[in-house]
């Protein structure tokens, strides 16, 4: 009985002091360069289709999501929604960055609706 307590209280010693930290495999989001940069909340999603819509200050922006899924409704974008082609942004509401293409720009309400749909019906 010694013997084995003088095994078993070593062995649960060890498991006891080992801790557990988690470590986050992204590098970290630098904030105060992404928060300069133009908001966007998102105001169209659809979980079959690619293809979101943005508001921003100037208008609602048509935007196709590259290599993951489109963020959801109500999430906070920063980045430059007011420019065409392949764009990095900071999804704020997950806290990651995303690549996505911004298909069109500066448009109604309405014709970014139908942008959308007509993109995602293909």
């Amino acid at each position: 009985m010694n013997k084995m307590l003088l095994f078993v209280l070593p062995v649960l010693l060890v498991f006891a002091s080992c801790t557990r930290t988690y470590v986050d495999p992204r590098p970290p989001i630098d904030e105060s360069v992404w928060l300069n940069k133009e908001r966007g909340v998102v105001v169209y999603s659809g979980f079959d289709c690619d293809f979101f819509v943005v508001e921003t200050r100037f208008g609602y922006s048509v935007v196709r999501s590259w290599g993951g899924l489109a963020p959801v409704r109500g999430a906070v974008l920063y980045g430059d929604f007011s420019r065409f082609g392949v764009r990095s942004f900071y999804n704020r509401t997950e806290g990651y960055i995303e690549q996505a293409n911004v298909i069109d720009y500066w448009l109604s309400y309405w014709d970014a609706l139908d942008l959308a749909d007509f993109e995602c019906s293909y």
